[in-house]
């Protein structure tokens, strides 16, 4: 998997000491809004407050949020921020949109002057994609209904021309597919039409939003799900082998280029629209090809840090070990990112080259 970037190292290794120095700093605020798309890598809470969601879908309980400020879980998939959080602050918020299921209803045109996350955890693409595992999530196609109420109440309050100007100027976050590609996996069939399809209903969600009126999108690919230690596990157990599940990474890397050519042809066929697109599969393998550099010192890059068994991928609850220092960690639990590894995706997005973003990066995107 690192060999993909091998040749891009050298240059790949000084743009993130660039983006670890943006950190340091929280900007002033560079855009009205940020609006939040998705699934448990950039949930902020919204499954609290969903009453059929399974203990898979909810990370509202220890050990999850000890190192958030308030040393307390909140619904994020990690021990601290996730990279929703760490790009708003990047873009001058202090942290991530509210969770749009914990707003206070009836809902006010003030509770969305900074923007709003919708992700659920354990959602997709697919209409019923995480509820054999999760119970309720929150699908994609209701994402948008919440946000369509959004900007209806909008209208209400603030007129259609400045609504329009409002949304147009902010950034609409999205980071999707990667559940859709893991259910998957465990029944494949035609993998170019699960790929075909995936791309599909990403597009049409795309001009969905683009209708309601979106145009600065910052958009995720889809990362190496295969490393991940519940991928790992997953390997040992079906080949008696230790590595990465090569079958759900290489779909994992055949959907990038279909993404990147249908979100390229959307923007074209779309006045207005501009995007960036960050290839996470290339960021996750630099990490993993450099695991040491000035800026981070990742020494555990298999297990996770909450979770116990094979890999700690047996789940993290308040039960069972955590690792001393969550910073040496690339894994939280068995399938998302510590809040160190979040930050480095967040800067990269922010202020990084055409090795990780295309075809510009976000800092780049709110200056147009």
């Amino acid at each position: 998997m690192a060999n993909q970037t091998a040749s891009y190292l050298l240059v790949a290794l000084c743009l993130l000491v660039l983006v670890a120095k943006h950190a340091e700093a929280r900007p002033p605020r560079l855009v009205p809004a940020v609006f939040v798309f998705g699934d448990s890598t950039v949930d902020v809470g919204n499954n609290n407050f969903l009453g059929g969601t399974r203990k898979e879908g909810k990370a509202n309980f220890p050990q999850y949020g000890v190192d958030f400020p308030t040393s307390k879980p909140t619904g994020r998939f990690s021990n601290g921020f996730n990279t929703a959080d760490q790009l708003a602050q990047l873009l001058g918020f202090p942290m991530s949109p509210p969770a749009y299921l914990s707003l206070s209803r009836p809902l006010k045109s003030h509770q969305f002057s900074k923007g709003v996350n919708f992700a659920s955890g354990g959602s997709g693409l697919g209409e019923h994609t995480g509820r054999l595992i999760a119970g309720e999530v929150i699908p994609m196609s209701l994402q948008l209904e919440y946000f369509a109420t959004v900007v209806e109440h909008m209208y209400k309050s603030a007129g259609s021309r400045r609504t329009a100007s409002f949304l147009s100027k902010s950034i609409f976050f999205i980071s999707t597919g990667s559940n859709d590609m893991y259910e998957y996996s465990f029944a494949r069939s035609n993998d170019r039409q699960f790929l075909l399809g995936l791309v599909a209903s990403y597009k049409y969600y795309l001009k969905s939003l683009y209708r309601l009126g979106a145009r600065k999108f910052s958009i995720v690919s889809i990362p190496p799900l295969g490393c991940t230690p519940s991928q790992r596990l997953r390997r040992l157990q079906q080949m008696g082998t230790q590595g990465c599940f090569d079958p759900l990474n290489d779909l994992s890397l055949r959907s990038y280029p279909m993404l990147a050519a249908m979100v390229e042809e959307l923007a074209h066929e779309l006045p207005g629209m501009a995007y960036s697109l960050g290839d996470a599969f290339t960021m996750v393998s630099f990490v993993f090809a450099n695991p040491q550099t000035k800026d981070w010192n990742f020494t555990e890059l298999v297990a996770a840090c909450c979770g116990e068994g094979p890999f700690g991928a047996s789940g993290c609850n308040q039960t069972v070990p955590l690792c001393g220092n969550r910073n040496d960690h690339l894994f939280w639990d068995g399938n998302h990112p510590t809040q160190a590894v979040s930050a480095i995706a967040a800067q990269t997005l922010f202020v990084g080259n055409g090795t990780f973003v295309s075809p510009i990066n976000v800092l780049q995107l709110v200056q147009l």
